[in-house]
């Protein structure tokens, strides 16, 4: 498939998300836009129309010569919260998505976090190193993956976070130990 589609027509950049990607998966396909999600993770070049679809109008400014940044690599995590296909799901992929928590870009690590979530992966110890990060809402995010895909065990560490200076870490620390303790009572 062609990463020019100047002939299928313009990005509808000015569209929420949604259905900026729905558009896109209309497009190209669910398991194309997939893997040219996962790509940009990858740090590559996928193309000023893919830009557009993930970034909308934010992504213009890329176009005519803003920093990249980490921009297109937190615009494919986001992305991939709306749109999976388990065709292309491999352990490459997986790790890309978990490569996400590591990446020096705070907004990264947050959206890696929720990604993480919400697709249940096995991350729970990369996530459990976020919990003392310097961004708050990185620390944020690392709780509440950790409610949805950790264990009993987590419970002691996202409890430290309950004295955290900022008042959205201790309102997550406290969401997800409750979400753990509902997960796996005591017997």
């Amino acid at each position: 498939m062609s990463r020019n589609s100047a002939a299928a027509g313009p990005v509808p950049v000015n569209l929420p998300l949604e259905r900026r990607l729905a558009a896109a998966v209309e497009r190209y396909g669910e398991s194309v836009v997939m893997a040219r999600s996962l790509s940009l993770l990858a740090g590559h070049d996928e193309g000023s129309d893919f830009l557009l679809f993930v970034g909308g109008e934010h992504a213009q400014g890329i176009l005519d010569g803003a920093p990249v940044l980490y921009w297109p690599e937190l615009w494919g995590a986001r992305a991939l919260l709306h749109v999976w296909d388990e065709s292309v799901w491999d352990e490459t992929a997986e790790s890309l998505v978990i490569s996400t928590l590591n990446n020096p870009a705070w907004r990264v690590k947050e959206m890696g976090a929720r990604l993480v979530a919400a697709r249940e992966l096995d991350a729970a110890s990369e996530l459990a190193d976020l919990l003392g990060e310097e961004v708050p809402r990185v620390r944020a995010a690392a709780a509440r993956a950790l409610g949805a895909i950790g264990s009993s065990a987590d419970i002691d560490r996202i409890g430290v976070l309950l004295k955290d200076p900022e008042v959205e870490v201790r309102r997550a620390a406290q969401q997800s130990i409750d979400r753990l303790r509902s997960r796996f009572p005591k017997d």
